[in-house]
């Protein structure tokens, strides 16, 4: 079963794809929309594209774990991607994915420059990562 992760943000969305088992993380992007209809038009596009089964998106926690601000802005966009793909979204902590993604870059040698095209992508292929460890551990695997 595919799975597919959203990053989603103001400017740009990250969009991580399992391979075909649902065991690795693969295809990554980023869609470069500040439109909230645009961006969840494009990701009903690679749904189908991909044939993704499962959406996991990120979700803005605070460090204490409390809801960040901006919970109610990606509640929203959840409820427009459910709506656009008729996949249920599974909103997953995203606390650190930024940061981890921004060091992970940093590490692989990329100028900071470079970072703004590609930490949105590695932020959902984080989510993604976390996401399909979680299934593991519940199937005992």
């Amino acid at each position: 079963m595919r799975i597919m992760a959203i990053d989603y943000g103001d400017a740009r969305t990250g969009v991580a794809v399992s391979d075909p088992t649902g065991l690795l993380a693969g295809f990554t992007t980023v869609i470069q929309n500040h439109k909230a209809e645009m961006v969840a038009a494009e990701v009903a596009r690679m749904v189908k594209e991909q044939g993704a089964e499962e959406l996991v998106m990120g979700f803005p926690r605070n460090m204490d774990g409390t809801e960040s601000l901006r919970a109610d802005h990606y509640r929203a966009f959840a409820a427009l991607l459910e709506q656009t793909t008729g996949l249920k979204p599974i909103l997953w902590d995203e606390r650190r994915t930024t940061i981890e993604a921004h060091a992970i870059l940093h590490e692989s040698g990329k100028k900071m420059k470079a970072h703004r095209k590609n930490v949105d992508a590695v932020a959902a292929t984080l989510i993604l990562e976390g996401y399909l460890v979680k299934k593991r551990l519940e199937r005992g695997e």
